[in-house]
């Protein structure tokens, strides 16, 4: 998560930006049926995301997911609205 105390998060406001995107919904289903997936596996994932090493598109195989911490996950570049502006992590100085 781009925030560093949850009350400067606008719930409200990206629930408005999401249901304008058209996909948001599938990609949604998408991410519950990883999270979905992992559980029925037993795998712990307490306290880590899950990654898709390909992207959501190329679905929900085993090759396909990972468990990343979230800092590592979610370090993308963001544009100020906090979505991201590309899908590779930030160049290390």
């Amino acid at each position: 998560m781009p925030y560093k105390n949850k009350e400067d998060r606008d719930a409200k406001h990206e629930w408005q930006n999401e249901k304008l995107r058209p996909q948001a919904k599938v990609a949604r289903k998408v991410r519950q049926a990883a999270r979905d997936k992992l559980d029925a596996a037993g795998v712990d994932r307490t306290g880590m995301d899950i990654d898709h090493k390909a992207g959501t598109a190329a679905g929900n195989g085993a090759a396909n997911l990972r468990l990343r911490k979230p800092s590592a996950n979610r370090s993308f570049q963001r544009n100020s609205d906090h979505t991201m502006k590309a899908n590779k992590p930030p160049k290390k100085k």
